[in-house]
């Protein structure tokens, strides 16, 4: 079906959805597709290649694409890879088996993408240090964390430590740091009466009270620990 009027980089992009496929397409038959002469055609292989997209073949034999494609280099803020994980980590819990694998597969190609910088040590929070399951199970706690932070207002959450025991905190929460799969809540512990460091997916359960918090001396993020 001839697709007139189309520009040239729908044009390209429609190509490559074509060429996913792995199979040979010649060029005519790509001209009838898109509505364009072979000459445009061939041009717009030689453009694809040149861009770094893995297309092989000829004019006479046909095109198919030869690897997965190439992404160009991207520059991310830490919160644009926080929303990619995010997405990622909601793939790895899907019931269907591809998208778990490949979503696992893309986590491992974006941890060694990374620059060591953004990467912590094997021995503290990491990107490779805590599967996807736990940042899945800790986005149910983001917003009403983030809500009582803005609200100023305390939490009283039931919490499973590292160990597996579970205990209940009166916290005023101070700050949420993202580690790259797992997020923790700086706070104000009332009843260690003491900062603590909550990982948000250990967190089995959470109620905001009605009553403010205020800003007391040695209390604050200001604070030295």
């Amino acid at each position: 079906m001839a697709k007139s009027g189309m520009n040239r980089k729908t044009r390209l992009i429609e190509i490559i959805g074509i060429l996913r496929d792995g199979a040979i397409h010649r060029a005519e038959d790509l001209s009838r597709i898109l509505g364009v002469t072979q000459r445009t055609i061939y041009r717009d292989m030689e453009t694809l290649v040149a861009s770094g997209v893995p297309v092989a073949g000829e004019r006479g034999f046909g095109y198919k694409m030869t690897a997965p494609v190439t992404l160009p280099p991207i520059n991310l803020s830490f919160a644009e890879l926080e929303a990619l994980h995010l997405g990622i980590a909601v793939m790895t819990e899907a019931a269907d088996p591809a998208l778990q694998e490949a979503a696992r597969s893309l986590a491992h190609k974006i941890d060694e993408a990374l620059p060591e910088d953004r990467i912590a040590p094997s021995t503290a929070w990491g990107l490779a240090v805590f599967p996807f399951a736990d940042t899945a199970a800790g986005i149910r706690n983001i917003p009403a964390i983030r809500n009582a932070i803005r609200a100023r207002r305390k939490l009283r959450i039931r919490y499973f430590d590292n160990s597996g025991e579970e205990s209940e905190h009166l916290i005023r929460p101070l700050k949420l740091d993202y580690w790259g799969r797992v997020w923790t809540c700086a706070a104000w512990c009332e009843r260690r009466k003491a900062f603590r460091t909550f990982r948000v997916d250990q967190i089995s359960s959470l109620s905001e009270l009605s009553v403010r918090f205020e800003d007391e001396p040695g209390k604050t993020l200001q604070d030295p620990a």
